[in-house]
């Protein structure tokens, strides 16, 4: 759990009545809407005007602070938590800037300081990368996550919670 967790009371909405009694357990599917912003209070993320967030609690779907706060929670509950670094996305390691052949890069379009690359693994995997600094041979890229090293903090409110009928559990 995340050092600086305060529970801010339940919500006062009505509950599903198949819910108000559950509460979050690993295994569970969550349905959540949350509000991610960093110290500064930018927000980097949230899930207002959309769809709920919906993930199997204790899958590793998410960060392992995020995963681990809504554990206990029921339908209604509103929690503020504040995530270390190694809660959300672990410290920035500068063994992951690298210099690479400008010629590895695409010609279009042109690479610039701060442009964002998706980068693909050779198993498919997508993630995300930012140029730093561009010169006439080498481009170097962080592939840091764009939000490693930074607390985080989040306002989760529970909506739903569902049986995970699937074979493909959760950590118990």
């Amino acid at each position: 759990m995340a050092k600086d967790e305060s529970a801010k009371g339940s919500a006062k909405k009505p509950a599903k009545a198949d819910d108000s009694s559950r509460i979050i357990k690993n295994n569970n599917i969550a349905c959540v809407h949350y509000t991610g912003s960093l110290e500064s209070g930018e927000v980097f993320d949230s899930s207002k005007g959309r769809q709920p967030l919906e993930f199997v609690v204790g899958s590793g779907q998410l960060i392992k602070g995020f995963d681990t706060a809504v554990v206990g929670m029921k339908v209604g509950d509103r929690k503020k938590v504040s995530l270390v670094p190694a809660e959300a996305y672990g410290e920035r390691d500068d063994r992951r800037v690298q210099e690479v052949q400008r010629s590895m890069l695409p010609k279009e379009p042109e690479p610039k300081p701060g442009m964002m690359l998706t980068i693909s693994t050779p198993t498919g995997q997508m993630f995300p990368a930012k140029i730093d600094k561009v010169e006439k041979d080498v481009v170097t890229i962080d592939f840091n996550h764009p939000l490693a090293g930074k607390k985080l903090n989040f306002e989760i409110e529970v909506v739903e919670i569902k049986e995970n009928k699937s074979k493909d559990k959760g950590q118990e």
